[in-house]
Parts: structure tokens; sequence; C-alpha cells
């Protein structure tokens, strides 16, 4: 997938069929107008786009770091996603304006396809109902996705943030249609976990929701590419590699503050131990998917009773996956 960030990069698309949205966490809503813009341009010969915004338009709390959700957009099959920083000269421009001056002039659309809730344009004046208008004035196609629940619950970002910070993780799963994970780059730490005897990858999340604090059984991806949250060059690609594609493993991992070794500090950690893994992966990215909570952070008396601890954390985790 290309990427290209700002509207002033746009160059000559073929027959862009667009989807407008956030997107924040690719819940099961955002899929299925991902997945049928995508259907859409294949069926014409045409680009299937998304035009996306970062920051958030509404300055909410992100469930994903822009890197998380390109990537997650780049693995629905999409060609090219268009990065709008949504800055405060931007958010000034009308909703017409929107639609004459980017969607039909800059892009030339032929399809947008949006969700019934999307708002956007000056003061969120614009709508699904001032799209439906201006697709005739301008010849456009136009499909518009209503609101998705999932076991009589609206499929929310919203929602979704709601129940990861309850540790509802098997719900959260539910409505977003795969694991609840978290995308990070591995840094080093204090190497306390080899003294203890269980090597352990220190992670610097990407600014997203994370769990509440305890131990999980995770699948741990290990990701090809790097990337910022909003790189400097006009444009680059996600996509599969030829030299290094994604590598899954097992493993166990902890959120919280390490109360048994730093009573003092505070700060939120993330430490992930990949079973049966010996490689330096340090400065490499990595996603944790979520499986299930073991049990909730504790502070032990001893590290001795800490390493012990772990010891039957790990044993009760393998037996999870087999």
């Amino acid at each position: 997938m290309k990427i290209i960030y700002g509207i002033g990069k746009i160059r000559k698309l073929r027959r862009p069929v667009v989807a407008l949205g956030v997107f924040d966490g690719l819940h099961l809503g955002h899929r299925n107008i991902l997945q049928a813009v995508v259907k859409k341009a294949c069926q014409i010969k045409g680009t299937s786009l998304v035009l996306t915004f970062f920051p958030h338009p509404q300055g909410k709390e992100r469930l994903y770091s822009l890197e998380h959700r390109l990537r997650l957009i780049a693995e629905l099959g999409v060609d090219v996603c268009i990065v709008v920083n949504f800055s405060r000269g931007f958010a000034k421009i009308s909703a017409q304006d929107f639609i004459a001056k980017i969607l039909v002039k800059k892009i030339k659309v032929s399809f947008v396809y949006v969700g019934r809730n999307f708002r956007f344009g000056n003061k969120v004046l614009g709508d699904y109902r001032l799209l439906a208008v201006s697709a005739k004035k301008y010849k456009f196609g136009l499909k518009i996705f209503d609101v998705v629940k999932s076991a009589g619950v609206t499929v929310s970002s919203t929602a979704i943030r709601r129940l990861i910070k309850n540790s509802e993780i098997k719900k959260a799963q539910e409505l977003l249609g795969r694991r609840v994970s978290v995308l990070g780059t591995v840094t080093r730490g204090n190497r306390l976990g080899r003294l203890l005897g269980f090597s352990t990858a220190n992670i610097k999340a990407h600014h997203e929701v994370i769990p509440p604090a305890g131990i999980y059984a995770v699948k741990i991806i290990l990701k090809p590419g790097g990337g910022s949250i909003f790189p400097e060059s006009s444009s680059r690609k996600i996509g599969p590699s030829p030299c290094f594609s994604d590598e899954k493993y097992n493993g166990i991992c902890y959120i919280g503050t390490r109360p048994t070794i730093s009573a003092g500090n505070k700060s939120l950690r993330i430490e992930a131990h990949i079973f049966d893994f010996h490689k330096n992966i340090y400065g490499l990215m990595l996603e944790i998917q979520f499986i299930k909570l073991i049990r909730q952070d504790q502070k032990f008396a001893s590290l001795k009773d800490l390493s012990s601890q772990i010891q039957k954390d790990i044993i009760f985790c393998r037996k999870i996956f087999v």
C-alpha cells in the first residue's frame, strides 16, 4: 500500500474508490467499508483509496496509533492511503469545499464509501446527506454504511476503548473482529529479566490504549520495517517484503509498574517474554496480541518469590497454546 502524507502530494489516480474516515481501531464496521472499497475498485479496475486524518479531529484518545492503523489498512488490500494532517487550517475548510476541491478536483473521485455517522468540514456540518446531494451534482457514486452491531452492542471505537480499559478483552475482540493488540518498538531496559532467568523485550507503545496492569498470554508478531507517527517524507509503502515477513510467536506479557522492584516508580512498563526465542530484536517493531488475562499485577516479598511466580505463569501460558 502506498501512503501519501498530505493533499498536496496527490498525483493522478485511476478511478479512485474512496473510503472517508478516521478508522481508529479498524473495527468490524470499518472493515466492512474498506473491504467493500477494495472489492469495488477491483470490479472497475480502479484504485482503492482511504482518506484518513491525523491527529484525531475530535481530539479523542486514540485506540491505535497512526502506524498501527496504516498497517491494518494495508492488510485489507487497500492500494493507497492519504493521511491528512488535521491542522487548524484544515479544520476551517467548509464541507462543500472539502467535497468540491479535494474529493472532486484533486482526487477526481469515482465512488465514495462512508459510514452514516461520519461528519466532516468546518464545524462538522458535512454528513452523508450533503455527500448524497454532491454525488448527484458532481456525478460520483456513493455508498452509505449503517452502524454495525455485535451481540446487540453498537460497534464503535469508544465502546472498544472502554472494554479494553475494563480488561474485557474477549468482548473488545468481538467488536474489533480480531484480537486486541498493541504496536510498539523494542527498547533497551535494565536487563532485570535476565537476572530473574527470563529475558524480556521492553516495549515502547505507540501512544495507544493499553490494557490494565496484569500478566497476559499473548501472540507476538515481529513486523517488517519501521516508521514514525508522521514522517517527513511525502510518501512511503507498507506491504509484504520479499526479504522479511511477519514472524509469529507465543509468549507472555507483563503490564504494570513492577511494584516488587520499583516501589517508588509508578511509570507503566510493557515487557514481553517470547517463548523459545533468542534473537536480538532491539529497535524492531512488534505487535502484541492479547489472548487472555492470567492474573493481576502484585507485589511479592522477594525477587525469588517473583521469579517463582513467573515460572508458574509461563507454564500456565504454554498450556494455553498447546
